[in-house]
């Protein structure tokens, strides 16, 4: 794959994705679990008993063939501030998707360039063991002749050992990065998803360090999520403080009573289809915890508004680093290049000595090592810039867009 369709698929179906998505659809749910006090409740069912003597009620209501009772919210002030507060944490649940979303596109394009990193530096690696092996070759010739000492032959035997060790690890690494890379695009343990040799551009980073920080200030997710946190609970508090208020409930019942349970006997009147309609008024007038439920919430409020300060400083913290590292990745990065281009100058030079017999094959078969190792380091500074800049637009939210703008 390319790194945009790892994206781009990491996004539909991660696991950690999906399972923010299901709290988010909680979330809303729970918008419709409180509404539901404000609308109807209607419940039908039957009293239906067998009287002697005078009609008894039973749990409160008198026995009937057919029976129905409804009742609303009209006016009830801590549940109106739980309706807000759900909507509220719906919000923040959404800030919470997108933070992960954000997480684990980071993730998925620093596990892309592992894998990336560890193929190409393990087919250098494992060139560089064939050019040992000429050397070994070479030196064990010059050995035999008498031209070498037997400790040339031991050296050169190590650094061919040394190179096939580098070659495994490269290898290991790179079968690591491509199952943890399969795994975080949703798919089994046993899959491995291969990167697409590729050029991708230099990603634009911010104008400018202060406009990242206000960038990140404004769409930092987790951010909003710890905003979204305080406005719930400061609705929670208010909800908390309301309790004191009159509330008003709408009340309707109906009954349908049968002259088997003896209503014509003691009472002057029967009739078969009864109802009520009214409201219930309730005004609560001691209620001594609520001003402890509301300091209690207060003070998770405190500790939120603290939170929320500690995250703005680490944020703007957080990008002043990666500025930093992004500076010192370029500046390796260019140092990386132009060890390289030293070495590739030095290599074409050796090559026109040996035509002219002026050196040894062996020095031509070390130069190639050496280019082999700066190789190896252009690409490891490559890649740490790569992600230096990547982690900036992670930190700006950003990422998404600069990955599929490519």
């Amino acid at each position: 794959m390319t790194l945009r369709q790892a994206v781009e698929l990491a996004v539909k179906q991660n696991p950690d994705v999906a399972l923010a998505r299901i709290e988010e659809e909680k979330a809303r749910a729970a918008i419709r679990v409180a509404r539901d006090p404000f609308l109807p409740r209607v419940v039908v069912g039957s009293g239906l008993a067998y009287s002697s003597g005078f009609p008894m009620s039973i749990e409160g209501s008198a026995p009937t063939v057919v029976q129905a009772n409804a009742r609303q919210f009209i006016f009830n002030r801590p549940q109106n501030y739980q309706v807000a507060q759900a909507r509220e944490d719906a919000r923040g649940a959404g800030f919470a998707t997108a933070g992960k979303r954000d997480e684990v596109i980071y993730r998925t394009a620093s596990l892309y360039v592992d894998a990336e990193r560890a193929a190409r530096i393990g087919g250098i690696a494992r060139k560089s063991i064939d050019d040992q092996q000429q050397v070994l070759d070479s030196v064990r010739a010059q050995v035999q002749e008498g031209r070498a000492l037997p400790l040339a032959e031991k050296e050169a035997e190590l650094a061919v050992a040394r190179s096939r060790q580098l070659a495994e690890n490269y290898s290991d690494d790179e079968a690591a990065a491509e199952t943890q890379l399969a795994i975080a695009l949703g798919f089994p343990a046993e899959d491995r998803v291969v990167p697409v040799e590729e050029e991708r551009p230099a990603p634009a980073l911010p104008a400018s360090q202060e406009s990242a920080i206000q960038s990140a200030l404004k769409s930092n997710e987790d951010l909003r999520q710890l905003q979204s946190q305080v406005a719930s609970k400061q609705l929670e508090i208010r909800g908390e403080k309301s309790q004191r208020l009159p509330r008003v409930d709408l009340v309707a019942q109906y009954g349908m009573l049968a002259k088997f349970n003896n209503y014509a006997q003691f009472f002057q009147k029967f009739q078969r289809n009864n109802g009520e309609l009214g409201v219930s008024f309730q005004l609560p007038i001691f209620s001594p915890g609520v001003s402890a439920t509301a300091a209690e919430t207060e003070a998770d409020l405190a500790h939120l508004k603290i939170e929320l300060t500690n995250t703005r400083n680490r944020i703007a913290s957080d990008i002043e680093q990666s500025f930093r590292d992004q500076r010192k990745a370029s500046a390796a990065a260019d140092v990386a290049q132009l060890d390289l281009d030293v070495a590739r100058g030095q290599l074409d030079v050796d090559l026109a000595l040996l035509q002219e017999g002026r050196i040894p094959m062996r020095q031509v078969e070390d130069a190639r090592l050496v280019e082999s190792d700066k190789w190896i380091a252009f690409y490891d500074a490559r890649y740490t810039l790569e992600k230096a800049r990547w982690n900036i637009l992670r930190l700006t939210g950003t990422l998404l867009g600069a990955i599929e703008g490519e």
